[in-house]
């Protein structure tokens, strides 16, 4: 082990190999030299900083390392110029290179390009990096021509009164001259004021500053009112209508569209320039009443706010009333169904035909019964009311519970001993007197007559050798009631009457025929006769009193 150590001691150095030593010290130079590279220039090599381009109607005098600076601040240089592909020719663009320094750049930042020293032929970026609000633009975004400046030349200057802008200018001043020097025709002043008729321009403008006291001080109520009603109303203004026009300038081409919108709208109205002028003229009445109708509509605020204030519970509650109602919809869908309710309707389809017939039917029936219960209730109710006065026979009743009361007689008249059937009984006619009934059917009617024991004591009512006067073309309910009491009667004790010769005749009473009453197709019904019982409230109740006498509650 100790003899192969000493032999690799012992190699002699020619015999070495190893780095050549000039390219060791070669390379010892290139990193100090990029050290010192790095350190001087603050820059890593094949890298590059944040980039901006933007797009100048006119880059001149603008070269790569010109400055670009912010508040007159240093904060970048320019990279590259070259003409902008699309422009007019003139156009170009510039890349720009921004230290961390002048950076975030928004996209409403705007750039001018100004010179260094006047008329030193040398220009820097003048950078506005935009408001806070506005996004930020990335690395190698670029600017639109519409955020950029360039500055005015001096050989712009000097050309811009050439001979024939010269000759123009001279025109226009002697123009002016001429114009305020005129003296107007009578066919200038057909249709101009009277109060600067065969004036001169320069005379009506001379005229016109007897009245600038009162325009001007207008004028200052106007400017006043542009101030605003608070501290930096004015620049507020300014400052949105700054940001409208960046918003507009951002969006060219909306911009454009607008623009040729906005030509062909006013093209419109200049074709219908007759039609604006009325409507301008009627906008002073309508505004009027606008304003009328504004002032009741404030008025009706207040209820309207209390109604909405006291309809929100109901409001609020309108989600749960829906839900609610959505099964009961459900129902109601299958009710109203063809298989349910539409197979109803089409049963009954037939029935309501009918119906509406029966309903037309009525239309007229019910004008006939109208009279019916008007005959009932002004003529035979009231002529069943009345009492009768027959001497000592007088019931104290009505004639119609006297005529039941008959009725029940007779009735009774004709029941057996036991109560267990009816029979007729007749007594055999005889005797001495002779009786007689007075012709009856007619003028050749015949005469009867029979044979009694005892005269007649008289009858009652009397006859009265005819019938009484009745008008068969009036309306049963317009009749007049007839007087039960008028007849006499026959004699009899407490009758009042007259004895009768003997034999006296029997008393036919006459038959009296109704005649056919022509109904009307209205009419228009009356209230009840005073008579009327209280046991009843209608025809029917009425007509069951008068039928049965012994009905509960009816009128003894």
């Amino acid at each position: 082990m100790s003899s192969k150590s000493d032999k690799r001691k012992r190699v002699l150095r020619k015999d070495r190999t190893g780095a050549n030593p000039f390219l060791v010290g070669l390379l010892v130079l290139l990193l100090a030299a990029v050290a010192a590279y790095a350190g001087f220039s603050k820059h890593v090599p094949f890298t590059h900083g944040f980039r901006v381009k933007a797009v100048f109607a006119n880059a001149n005098n603008v070269r790569p390392n010109s400055p670009v600076r912010i508040a007159g601040v240093n904060i970048g240089k320019v990279k590259k110029v070259e003409a902008y592909q699309g422009g007019d020719g003139n156009a170009s663009v510039v890349t720009m290179e921004i230290d961390k320094a002048g950076l975030p750049i928004h996209k409403d930042a705007t750039l001018k390009v100004r010179p260094r020293i006047f008329l030193e032929g040398n220009e820097f970026v003048d950078l506005s990096p935009g408001t806070p609000a506005a996004p930020k633009i990335s690395d190698g975004d670029t600017l639109p021509i519409t955020q950029t400046a360039a500055p005015v030349q001096f050989d712009q200057v000097l050309t811009a009164l050439q001979s024939d802008t010269r000759d123009d200018l001279k025109r226009l001043l002697e123009g002016y001259g001429t114009a305020l020097t005129y003296e107007p025709t009578a066919a200038d002043d057909a249709t101009q004021d009277p109060a600067v008729k065969g004036e001169t321009a320069a005379q009506s403008l001379n005229d016109s500053i007897d009245d600038a006291p009162g325009a001007l001080r207008n004028a200052s109520i106007v400017n006043q009112a542009f101030l605003g009603l608070q501290r930096h109303d004015l620049s507020g203004l300014v400052d949105n209508t700054g940001k409208v026009t960046r918003a507009l300038v951002r969006n060219e081409q909306s911009l454009k569209d607008f623009v040729t919108n906005f030509n062909t709208t006013m093209a419109s109205l200049a074709s219908r320039q007759s039609e604006l002028k009325q409507t301008i003229a009627l906008l002073g009445p309508t505004l009027e009443h606008t304003q009328s109708a504004l002032t009741h509509l404030n008025a009706s605020f207040p209820n309207t706010r209390a109604f909405a204030k006291e309809i929100l519970p109901g409001v609020e509650e309108t989600p749960a009333t829906i839900d609610a109602a959505l099964p009961w919809i459900a129902q109601t869908r299958k009710l109203v169904s063809q298989g349910e309710l539409g197979g109803l309707v089409k049963e009954l389809k037939p029935t309501t035909v009918d119906l509406a017939k029966l309903v037309d039917g009525s239309l007229q029936a019910l004008p006939q019964a109208d009279l019916v219960s008007q005959c009932v209730t002004h003529t035979i109710l009231p002529t069943g009311d009345i009492k009768i006065e027959d001497g000592q026979f007088t019931s104290n009743e009505e004639n119609y519970k006297e005529f039941w009361y008959a009725m029940v007689g007779l009735a009774g008249e004709s029941q057996n001993f036991d109560g267990n059937g009816h029979y007729v009984r007749f007594a055999v006619g005889g005797g001495s007197k002779t009786v007689s009934t007075g012709k009856y059917g007619g003028n050749a009617g015949e005469q009867l007559y029979a044979h009694v024991n005892d005269p007649p004591l008289g009858t009652r009512p009397a006859y009265p050798g005819k019938r009484s006067p009745y008008n068969h073309t009036a309306l049963c309910k317009d009749q007049k009631l007839p007087d039960l009491n008028g007849a006499k009667t026959g004699a009899a004790d407490g009758g009042g009457g007259t004895t009768q010769p003997d034999p006296a005749p029997a008393v036919t009473t006459p038959t009296v025929t109704t005649p056919a009453v022509t109904v009307p197709s209205t009419s228009t019904p009356l209230p009840l006769a005073a008579s009327t019982p209280a046991s009843g409230s209608s025809l029917t109740s009425e007509l069951m009193d008068r039928l049965n006498p012994f009905r509960t509650g009816a009128k003894r």
